[in-house]
């Protein structure tokens, strides 16, 4: 009698361990819901919006979303919604690269943010529709290296919220070199020059003092979000720049304040955040993947979305979130990190 409870404990609890989902489980289910969610909020003519707005930026994130879990044009069950997507956004840009919007102002913030999906669409179609793309993409990269600033100040090297001006902020920064690089690596004509410059803007941004980042050069108001804006930008902005000094006590900035669920532009501090520490590799993101995990996998609604903190819509918020979770699929080309430099 003893051996057969013995037997049917150790099969119920082997029962219960095979019950319970793993990391990866959870993280794919969490994904999948999203995507359902997104594909259900799709407007007819190809987009998502955000509070009755034609937001371009966030039909960008949207499509992102679902090139980061590996759904592409002309492939898998949500093509159509890709495909709708990227149409839409190319109705939207002229042969100047301008980016059509009701929105208002933040013209670079749209066309930064288009630009990175347009590349990425590019790197994962087919040759026909990566050659449909190409004019119009490359047109936006003129555009955004016709908008970086050319002073001698503080501000040399960076963006703003539109193409003419002066002054510059390192969040609009961080799309702009996130569309350069994604641009560079489908062949586009980027010159190193203006990285350069690009990269010595985003270091006026850092705070010697605690080594995190700041909106504005040499304020001195560091935030999570803007310090994964700047690791990110270090680690794209070529191989001498992996694991910098800068970057890693950045890094250590963001393990010693981690996510939470009430911080200010929470979505956009979660999806740099993630990319940034994803990049860094090893122990920083070993440390940083579990309460990523818990963050975001914990407050996930049962619908697939999250909660539109930003006020924005729940497609930005899904969007940001899901690309915050598929940084480690690697399946986005931007999603890809120097391995090897990270062995030596």
């Amino acid at each position: 009698m003893r051996t057969i409870l013995a037997f049917l404990i150790v099969g119920l609890l082997s029962s219960s361990v095979r019950a319970q989902p793993s990391a990866k489980d959870r993280l794919t289910a969490s994904v999948d819901r999203a995507l359902v969610f997104l594909a259900a909020k799709q407007l007819p003519d190809g987009r998502w919006d955000s509070n009755g707005q034609n937001d371009p930026a966030i039909t960008s994130l949207a499509v992102m979303a679902f090139l980061s879990a590996g759904h592409v044009p002309g492939e898998g069950p949500y093509r159509a919604n890709v495909e709708k997507g990227v149409k839409w956004i190319l109705s939207l840009i002229d042969r100047n690269g301008i980016v059509t919007t009701n929105v208002g102002s933040g013209e670079m913030y749209h066309l930064g943010i288009c630009t990175m999906m347009l590349c990425e669409v590019s790197a994962m179609s087919d040759a026909k529709t990566a050659k449909d793309l190409r004019p119009k993409l490359e047109a936006c990269v003129k555009r955004i290296l016709q908008a970086q600033r050319q002073g001698k100040d503080l501000n040399r090297g960076g963006w703003r919220y539109n193409v003419e001006g002066a002054d510059a902020d390192l969040s609009i920064t961080g799309w702009q070199l996130l569309a350069l690089r994604a641009a560079r690596n489908i062949g586009c004509d980027v010159p190193a020059e203006r990285i350069n410059m690009a990269v010595e803007f985003v270091l006026q941004c850092r705070d010697p003092r605690s080594g995190a980042f700041c909106y504005l050069p040499g304020s001195g108001a560091e935030t999570k979000a803007c310090t994964g804006t700047g690791i990110l930008a270090l680690e794209l902005c070529g191989k001498d720049r992996h694991l910098s000094r800068e970057a890693l006590q950045a890094g250590s900035y963001l393990l010693k304040h981690p996510l939470t669920n009430n911080e200010q532009h929470h979505y956009y501090t979660t999806y740099y955040a993630s990319q940034a520490m994803f990049q860094l590799g090893n122990n920083y993101w070993l440390a940083f993947r579990p309460n990523l995990h818990k963050v975001l996998l914990g407050s996930q609604q049962k619908d697939g979305s999250w909660l539109d903190l930003d006020n924005l819509g729940p497609a930005f918020s899904t969007a940001l979130a899901v690309l915050a979770l598929t940084v480690e699929y690697r399946l986005l080309p931007l999603y890809q990190r120097n391995e090897e430099a990270e062995k030596k």
